[in-house]
Order: structure tokens, then sequence, then C-alpha cells
């Protein structure tokens, strides 16, 4: 291709342990555009495999383990000397009534969603000796409602907070800091999910785009947000198709939409 916009970026993507994930796609389109990739994550195969294809190297890093985050990033200055790109792309996708959210699960989602990310930031930070740019992938659930997702959401929303102070302590060592929201995205995480008959179509009519997201389309927000164009810190960007205009699908319209579509199926 043309102009890279990433030239010789050393970028270190957290959360691309997972077969053509969120993450792995960004790591492709990443390569593309020549960064230096080191991908992390929990299962070593899988890391294995996307950095021998892509040409990267890997850590293999548990976002909730302080020890494992510090190791990660010196890692990758040892083997790189410097860092410049920062993506935080680790989750989950925890789905519970508020009333029964357990404690064990939310300490699990607070170690997970919050301090694991915070503590990355503050890994990164002083890796960055020639300024860089730092993304956290959020979600549009962090800004509007989703039923059943209150400790993804605010967690989610917590820690697009901490970006903004980030970007704000840290501008002046020219650290950009931003977070990307999706919305329903499709992707192997939201394949079974998204099998339902019926659960697409309840989702699609609130896209003012028309169409569900792809990680492609975090991808390329996140090339932007890594190039030398960019003047942008402090921001959480909602790139899902204007879904944030409207909102999400309430759980009985969820229900319902699945069952119009099974009656249909049967009939």
């Amino acid at each position: 291709m043309g102009n890279k916009h990433l030239d010789g970026k050393v970028t270190l993507i957290l959360g691309a342990a997972g077969k053509d994930n969120m993450a792995q796609v960004m790591a492709r389109r990443f390569a593309k555009e020549g960064a230096k990739l080191v991908l992390a994550g929990r299962n070593e195969d899988a890391l294995k495999e996307i950095s021998e294809e892509l040409g990267g190297s890997y850590c293999v890093c548990d976002i909730t383990k302080k020890e494992e985050i510090d190791a990660m990033v010196e890692e990758t200055v040892k083997r790189h000397g410097v860092l410049h790109s920062a993506i935080q792309a680790t989750g989950w996708g925890y789905l519970s009534p508020f009333l029964e959210s357990t404690e064990e699960d939310l300490v699990k989602i607070m170690n997970l969603q919050f301090k694991g990310p915070y503590q990355f930031f503050q890994a990164c930070i002083p890796a960055m000796i020639d300024g860089g740019s730092i993304i956290q992938i959020s979600s549009a659930t962090a800004t509007i409602m989703l039923d059943n997702h209150a400790a993804y959401m605010g967690t989610k929303a917590g820690i697009d907070h901490v970006v903004r102070t980030v970007a704000n302590e840290f501008g002046e060592r020219n650290i950009r800091a931003n977070s990307i929201s999706p919305g329903l995205t499709s992707s192997p995480m939201t394949e079974a999910a998204m099998s339902a008959p019926g659960l697409e179509d309840a989702f699609l009519k609130e896209y003012p785009l028309g169409r569900i997201g792809t990680s492609e389309d975090i991808a390329a927000m996140a090339v932007f947000l890594c190039s030398d164009e960019c003047f942008l810190s402090g921001q959480n960007l909602q790139v899902n198709g204007g879904l944030t205009l409207r909102r999400n699908p309430r759980s009985h319209e969820l229900d319902a939409s699945i069952a119009q579509a099974m009656a249909k199926l049967e009939s």
C-alpha cells in the first residue's frame, strides 16, 4: 500500500489472545500500516500464532496482575527501546440483573475493567519517552443504557474518565489518551448471541448508519489515534454508526423480537 501511517511505531496491544477478536483485527491492520507489534494476553498459543503471522512478538499477561503488566511493558522496552502506542482491549461482557450481581463478580470485573487498565496506563506512560498514544477500548454502554449490564457499564465509564485524567496530566509529554466506544460488534465474542434469530434486527433499527459495527471500524479509528496526524486527546470516540443518538433495545424488546423471529421460522 502507499504511505504507511504507523511506520516503525512500537505498538503494544493487550487482549490479543482470542482468535480473530477485535485486538487481533487491530493487530493485522497495524501490521499493514508498518507498526512494530508486541501482542499480549493470557493464551500463549494464540499469541504465538498471531505474532508469527504478523512478524511481531508477544508477552503473556493477565491484566489483573500488576507484576505481569509491569513485566510486559519492561519486556517491550527491552526489545524495542521505547513504546509509542498502547492499546488496552481486554474486557468481560458480564450480564447480570442489578440485584443479582455477586460480590465475587463485582470484584472480578473491577479488577479486569478498572484496576487492570489503570495499572496498564501507569506502566506504559514512563515507557513513552518520545510521546505516544494510549487507547482504551470502551463501549457505547458507558454512555447509553443496556439492561442487565450495570457492572460492565460502570467500570467502562469509570476508566473512560481516568483516560481523560491521563490526557490532561501527560499532554505536556506529548502523550495522547483516548477511548473508543463500539456498539454491538460483529466478532467471535458476539457470534453466539447474534446468531439468535431476531436479535440483530432489534439492534439494527437503532443504528442511523444502518449496520452493526465491525472490528475493522475500530481498527481504522485506532490507526488514526496512533498516527502523527492525530491532534485528539482526552476524548471518548463513539465509533458505532450513530447508535448513541438513539438507544439500545430494552430486554423485553429483545425477547419480543427473538420470539417473533422464532415464530416465523416455525410457521
